[in-house]
């Protein structure tokens, strides 16, 4: 089976940490994970933000890099609902474009989802001797579903405490430029999230994409809280029973 891996532009670019570890995990779990040189943004930002036609060609361009492929791993919730849930309504309903996103989107997974659905694997061999808690995404949870596969792979880690977040399922409000365009609304449900995270008396805070991490762990370091903010591969990723898997203050 080839296997691609569509890192995504935040974590190309901020998160290089994160795209190593999905390698990692990946290979020790037997898959010799590929990485399509020629891989740039999903387009989300642009589609939803009102520039259509930016989006199609960033939509083609992806489709085109991974379509000769039998799975695509994407490490982020966000992104592989953008490629799942808009790149058909880009698309419309025929021609070559809409063939090559039909191909493509029933092999796109978000990371846990290959992990537990195409692998059949809850036990990844981690060990991370932490006290953790999990805030699933939006996308994650609404988007693509993710349900309960993140924390069936958590709770298989060797010496983590898992502790449940406080009001898991509400909005971070990150939302991408909604962060920008109404900042004092996303400050304020920031701000709710990280007392929820602060009340579990978690020494780390993951989740499935650094985009909602950068957000929460950025309020997180102001407040000094010392609190770490790690994707949920990295945690996976990390074999060896010391902290050194996470990228403490990544969000300085």
């Amino acid at each position: 089976m080839r296997v691609a891996l569509f890192v995504t532009c935040v974590n190309d670019t901020l998160f290089p940490a994160t795209g190593r570890a999905v390698v990692m995990l990946l290979r020790r779990l037997g898959v010799d994970v590929e990485f399509p040189r020629g891989q740039t943004c999903c387009g989300q930002m642009h589609a939803n933000t009102g520039y259509r036609d930016e989006a199609v060609r960033l939509a083609r361009r992806t489709v085109a890099v991974l379509r000769g492929y039998d799975a695509v791993v994407v490490p982020s919730g966000s992104c592989a609902a953008m490629i799942r849930e808009q790149y058909p309504r880009l698309a419309g309903p025929s021609g070559p474009f809409a063939d090559a996103v039909a191909r493509v989107v029933p092999r796109t997974y978000e990371l846990t989802e290959f992990i537990v659905d195409v692998l059949g694997v809850t036990d990844v061999g981690a060990s991370f001797p932490h006290r953790v808690t999990y805030h699933p995404t939006c996308h994650s949870l609404r988007g693509i579903h993710l349900g309960d596969r993140p924390l069936t792979l958590l709770r298989q880690v060797k010496g983590l405490d898992l502790v449940p977040l406080p009001g898991a399922e509400e909005c971070c409000g990150f939302g991408g430029t909604f962060a920008l365009k109404n900042a004092d609304v996303s400050a304020a449900m920031c701000a709710d999230k990280v007392r929820a995270v602060l009340d579990t008396g978690a020494e780390v805070l993951c989740a499935a994409d650094n985009s909602c991490l950068t957000h929460i762990g950025g309020m997180l370091a102001r407040q000094k809280s010392g609190v770490r903010v790690m994707h949920l591969a990295e945690i996976l990723g990390a074999a060896e029973p010391a902290g050194a898997a996470g990228r403490a203050g990544s969000a300085r």
